[in-house]
């Protein structure tokens, strides 16, 4: 089928529709000229089971970000289930974007990224995953107009390839099972992170232990139990999981004192993810003991600057370093590797499949994937190309709606 709508064409919606310009300038820097969202939705290869939510597909919300020397940047903002994990959606993003953030960012110097993140900061409280979107953008718009990769505005790459763990969440112990055996042969992953808490405590322990014996040293296996356990069941849990050969569990509890008292219990590795919002919740935690490892994620910790912010106090503390993910698309997954190579430190590797859980594609030139890695792209900006058609194909009440209404089904 031929797809012949251009990106962000005239007959989509105003789902995607620019809402904010400002006239050409005669500034001597480029400035924000306009700003665009859109929402694009994608199949995933398969029901994805966590305790919050079962996912069967995934909504990106695109930020393209256009300056007045012709240069655009694009940025990623996503979540896991919709609301199901937190406060912010796809749609609420695009429309907070629309509404409030393009007002900020219109006419202002494109060039000075934290000085504009610091602008909006100060009229737009929270909205940590929509600011992340637009630190993105413009970063991808910087590193274009200089040449360089984000890696290299962030203070310069430290490895180019970085180790990419693959998450079961099939809920089925056979079929996790064969899809890590087939990830091993694919030589694509060799960590598997098993997400569980939605199930009978001792049916997950089974669980694990299965799995990790089919594995044996082959592969490496933690779990993620999104803050589903109390702290009695974690307790529980933590020493039995240990025994079945699992070597970290991430975010059992929802509370930061019981995530203390567990470290300080247990020989396993225990690792904050939802507990960790920014700086200034990193900080906390490290004061506390409160976790072996980081989960740190671009989206959560509020954009890129402030990743490289929690990672510098995981540093300082002692605390090791998990490249986290929020199931993004590829400019999401590209910004987190952009400044996951920029980590002195990176000690448990990353999580950087999400791109691998869609079923469809939207770049010109896949991502990368092999020997058990991801190699972060080198070019200018993100150093990634969009391919339009297949964007404004999926777009919601673009074209792919409109195909289908009209086709009986596309």
């Amino acid at each position: 089928m031929m797809l012949d709508a251009p990106f962000f064409s005239s007959q989509t919606s105003t789902m995607s529709k620019t809402f904010k310009t400002v006239a050409p300038t005669a500034a001597p820097f480029p400035v924000v000229e306009r700003v665009e969202t859109l929402l694009v939705d994608l199949p995933t290869i398969r029901p994805h089971k966590l305790s919050v939510a079962t996912m069967n597909g995934q909504t990106l919300m695109l930020v393209k970000i256009h300056c007045s020397d012709g240069v655009v940047g694009i940025g990623e903002g996503t979540t896991i289930g919709g609301l199901a994990y937190g406060g912010e959606s796809p749609e609420g993003m695009k429309l907070a974007i629309d509404t409030y953030f393009s007002p900020v960012m219109v006419g202002q110097d494109a060039t000075r990224v934290q000085a504009l993140m610091a602008r909006i900061g100060k009229m737009i409280r929270e909205n940590r995953f929509a600011k992340c979107a637009v630190e993105t953008a413009l970063l991808d718009a910087h590193g274009r107009r200089l040449g360089l990769p984000v890696s290299e505005l962030l203070g310069g790459r430290l490895r180019s390839r970085l180790p990419v763990a693959w998450t079961l969440a099939s809920g089925d112990t056979a079929k996790d099972i064969a899809e890590a055996e087939k990830m091993l042969d694919l030589r694509r992953h060799r960590i598997f992170k098993l997400k569980i808490g939605a199930r009978d405590l001792l049916e997950d322990i089974a669980h694990v232990a299965a799995i990790k014996r089919a594995l044996g040293e082959r592969g490496s296996v933690r779990v993620d139990v999104n803050m589903a356990w109390s702290e009695i069941e974690a307790a529980y849990a933590m020493a039995a999981l240990a025994d079945a050969g699992c070597e970290l569990v991430e975010q059992p509890v929802a509370s930061a004192a019981a995530l203390a008292r567990l470290v300080r219990r247990f020989p396993i590795a225990l690792m904050a993810d939802e507990s960790l919002q920014g700086p200034e919740t990193a900080f906390e935690i490290a004061k506390a003991s409160g976790a072996d490892v980081f989960a740190v994620k671009i989206e959560q910790s509020g954009g890129l600057f402030n990743a490289q912010r929690v990672a510098a106090i995981a540093d300082a503390a002692g605390i090791g370093l998990y490249g986290g993910t929020m199931l993004e698309g590829v400019f999401g997954t590209v910004a987190s590797a952009q400044v996951f190579s920029t980590f002195v430190n990176l000690q448990w590797g990353t999580e950087l499949f999400g791109p691998l859980l869609l079923a469809e594609e939207i770049l010109a030139t896949p991502l990368d994937y092999s020997e058990f890695e991801l190699t972060v792209p080198a070019g200018s900006g993100l150093g990634i190309e969009l391919d339009e058609e297949r964007v404004a194909f999926f777009t919601r009440d673009g074209l792919r709606k409109t195909i289908s209404v009209a086709g009986q089904g596309g």
